[in-house]
């Protein structure tokens, strides 16, 4: 299983992002997606779920309305548009199976490197 995120940087509040998770080695498919983030304040964060086409999208109260989540099963790739950005939304950001998000709450490292984003004026 190998995850490759991307598009993250330095934003200034208000401000936008993109962000991109290649994934492989799995049925991406198949899997309830999800992002995550990490930062040294709050630890891991869920942050959005992503179900299959046609089927609606979660995300956390911290996001909600700001952040979009959607996945292309064709490619093989997880988004997350990020707008309004808020200097608490600091944090390196991962995508990994939803089932699987238990194990990085209790402190396993992400297989995927992360992509981060900085929010600040």
């Amino acid at each position: 299983v190998q995850y490759v995120e991307s598009g993250g940087g330095l934003v200034q509040p208000g401000g936008s992002l993109r962000l991109s998770c290649a994934a492989s080695g799995f049925a991406f498919s198949d899997k309830v997606m999800c992002w995550v983030r990490q930062s040294p304040g709050k630890g891991v964060e869920w942050v959005a779920d992503v179900y299959g086409p046609g089927t609606p999208t979660y995300y956390s109260d911290a996001v909600k309305g700001r952040f979009t989540a959607s996945r292309d099963n064709a490619k093989n790739v997880l988004y997350l548009q990020m707008d309004n950005l808020k200097t608490e939304d600091t944090a390196v950001y991962y995508c990994t199976m939803a089932e699987q998000i238990d194990r990085y709450y209790s402190g396993a490292s992400f297989p995927g490197r992360g992509t981060r984003v900085t929010v600040s004026s």
